[in-house]
């Protein structure tokens, strides 16, 4: 390839990358630090910020748990087993990412709702209420992030093979010492990549979340929520600081992963 084709390429490539990712961020830190950490320190001292911030770890948290031992457990079903229906779980897998998160909140409203749900009623009648609440914005979350973790772990599992498994297990080894000492370190990367994007897919979740907590201020209302509200609202400084929290998390999560990844590994 020429050197000028190649320089176009890469200005070209450089500038999509700036205009779509780079200078609206850049937007969110400028707004937010515009008048110092006046913006920051005033959102973070709103109860409404706060509890939204809460509520978003707290739900990121069991939603990133949940996604990993489901997301492991099905990497292995689909690699190192054979059963029918393997292709059609593994395209159900990709639903997540082609169907909109408001069709998925649609989804679990019709299911779960406890009123008119398939299995909301029932529930609701023994003290479990899934819309409106916690376990309905988790499983939300949970719906959207599941590819992210399958995806990163599915190709390492299919590269290494199974002869180290197959060796141990010869040697005496059961399942659970198996996995513990040969397939878990063998992935471990990819297991940490995955639960990195699935947290960071977690906590910038909007549109499922938004339909099945019902956007209750104050007790619903997760940090995507919140900014939505203040900037409809008129209080731009407290959406663009929440905005730059999130964003902020995410973007150290990678960082952090970076680096601890072994130099080796990066080659």
């Amino acid at each position: 390839m020429s050197t000028p084709l190649k320089w176009t390429l890469r200005f070209i490539a450089l500038g999509y990358v700036f205009f779509l990712v780079a200078w609206p961020v850049s937007l969110i830190v400028k707004e937010t630090f515009s008048d110092g950490l006046t913006t920051l320190t005033d959102a973070l001292k709103d109860p409404y910020v706060q509890n939204a911030l809460s509520l978003t770890a707290e739900i990121a948290f069991w939603a990133v748990l949940i996604n990993l031992v489901f997301g492991v457990t099905i990497s292995i079903l689909l690699v190192r087993f054979e059963f029918p229906g393997k292709r059609v779980l593994s395209a159900l897998i990709d639903v997540p990412l082609s169907v909109s998160p408001v069709v998925v909140g649609l989804a679990l409203l019709l299911v779960y709702n406890g009123r008119t749900g398939w299995f909301g009623p029932t529930l609701e009648e023994n003290g479990l209420q899934v819309i409106f609440n916690s376990p309905g914005m988790i499983m939300a979350t949970c719906f959207v992030a599941l590819p992210l973790v399958i995806r990163e772990v599915v190709p390492v599992l299919t590269e290494i093979g199974d002869d180290q498994e197959q060796a141990a297990k010869s040697l005496g080894a059961n399942g659970r010492q198996t996995f513990l000492r040969i397939t878990l370190p063998s992935i471990k990367w990819a297991v940490v990549y995955g639960v990195v994007l699935s947290l960071a897919r977690s906590l910038g979740e909007f549109g499922a979340v938004k339909i099945v907590s019902g956007n209750f201020t104050g007790e619903t209302q997760t940090a995507t929520l919140v900014v939505e509200q203040k900037y409809q609202n008129f209080e731009q400084g407290a959406a663009y600081a929440t905005s730059f929290i999130l964003a902020t998390a995410s973007v150290l999560c990678i960082v952090v992963v970076s680096l601890l990844r072994p130099k080796e590994e990066t080659s």
